[in-house]
């Protein structure tokens, strides 16, 4: 906690434009969209939070208004482009944390922890994640500390709790029973009228996305598998309701039978989807459900297999998940699904989600352009916020990120951070 509180102060003076102060970012090679051909020699021109123009030629001088100065970044000799998205996150919990931390961390601990974890995704490029799942309204706080300015970090769309069947992914185990019962929270239910219930009252809460877990996952203590959870019905009555209210909903999802309900239930994406058949393939064609991959934890779960970081129960189920590393995404590519991009940030360490680039080349047989549109104008899309990032444009939003060598060559470059603009606010500069 203590080196959350260092790390805020050190990097809360950061610099940020000011109200009167215009950015002019000079570079000789931007992306403006990875479907295109990318732009020689441009100024990009930053009023507040949006992007105002993008001029040919690094020595234009716009006309400023008054009491406006211009402060120059010189980004030449490096790859300019949209900031990334990264559509599965947990900003509010750390890798390989002991599952019984369940019974004794607050959300204040789990907001503070949020707090270093935004400033390493940020740096790291991504200027917008979604967030699904976290330690009670933990999440929401720090969403709306970093979009009032008062943290650094990515724009941030929140789930809260997933919502759980009684006993899953997402409801409290591995507890005695006294214990199990006070830490089971306003996520569960049975039935299709309670859990068009939990969806409005997630609704209610300040909720952005609506996140169920379809599946058993595999880091929870169940020990109920890693396939369907929900009723037809139940599933149903989460997605109609969640999309009445005009939420997206997320979808965990492993086992194959789970991924195929889900999907037929008209969910916006199946997060991880490892199980994936050709019948959950079908019903994701039909529904125009997205992928949402997930290959970082692969990483995750290799450093630390067998080191006693996981209980019996979970390594089995990591074991189990080890070896079909891939399948989801082959599958994805060979039917022509749509794919976001989505690195489970939380399982995986915070700070290096580009990692998922290359895994998503070597299993998914991606070219690299592909892998940058999956996290740039691809998940925009999945998330509803096309109209806002993705593609550099003016009038949208001043995300924006400089990167050493050619992502469109070799997407290890995405790794190689050296300048990060997040809603106008300079969050690194190397």
């Amino acid at each position: 906690m203590r080196r959350a509180l260092i790390l805020l102060a050190l990097l809360s003076c950061a610099p940020a434009a000011s109200a009167a102060e215009v950015l002019l970012l000079r570079a000789d090679r931007v992306i403006v969209d990875p479907g295109t051909a990318p732009r020689g020699a441009t100024t990009i021109m930053v009023r507040g939070e949006r992007i105002e123009a993008l001029f040919d030629g690094l020595v234009v001088s716009p006309t400023l208004e008054e009491g406006e100065v211009a402060r120059e970044i010189d980004l030449r000799g490096r790859t300019v482009l949209p900031g990334l998205i990264d559509c599965h996150v947990h900003l509010t919990g750390d890798p390989a944390t002991p599952w019984w931390r369940d019974a004794v961390d607050t959300p204040e601990q789990a907001a503070i922890i949020g707090v270093k974890n935004a400033a390493l995704t940020v740096r790291a490029g991504f200027t917008t994640v979604r967030d699904l799942g976290g330690n009670r309204q933990a999440p929401h706080a720090l969403r709306d500390a970093i979009a009032a300015g008062t943290v650094p970090g990515p724009r941030v769309l929140v789930a809260g709790q997933a919502i759980s069947i009684v006993g899953g992914h997402g409801d409290a185990n591995g507890f005695n029973p006294e214990a199990t019962m006070a830490l089971s929270g306003p996520n569960i239910c049975t039935g299709a009228d309670q859990c068009a219930q939990r969806v409005r009252e997630m609704s209610r809460a300040g909720a952005d996305v609506i996140k169920l877990a379809a599946t058993g996952g595999v880091l929870s203590q169940q020990n109920r598998g890693l396939d369907q959870h929900f009723s037809a019905a139940e599933l149903a009555s989460i997605v109609d309701t969640a999309h009445l209210l005009g939420l997206k909903v997320a979808a965990h999802a492993h086992g194959p039978r789970g991924i195929e309900a889900a999907a037929r239930a008209g969910v916006d994406s199946i997060d991880h989807g490892t199980y994936i058949d050709a019948a959950g393939v079908a019903a994701m064609r039909a529904s125009g459900t997205f992928l949402v991959p997930t290959l970082s934890p692969t990483i995750a779960y290799r450093e630390r297999i067998g080191s006693g970081a996981y209980t019996a129960i979970v390594e089995a189920k990591i074991r189990q998940r080890l070896a079909a590393t891939g399948k989801n995404i082959a599958a994805a590519r060979e039917a022509g699904i749509r794919i976001a991009f989505g690195t489970d940030a939380g399982v995986s360490d915070h700070g290096r989600n580009a990692e998922e680039f290359p895994l998503m080349v070597r299993y998914g047989g991606m070219q690299p352009r592909d892998a940058l549109a999956a996290a740039t104008v691809e998940a925009a899309d999945l998330l509803g916020l096309a109209s806002e990032v993705g593609t550099l444009e003016a009038g949208k939003s001043a995300d924006v990120i400089a990167v050493e060598g050619d992502p469109l060559g070799d997407v290890a470059a995405l790794q190689q951070v050296r300048f990060v603009l997040a809603r106008g606010r300079v969050a690194r500069q190397d």
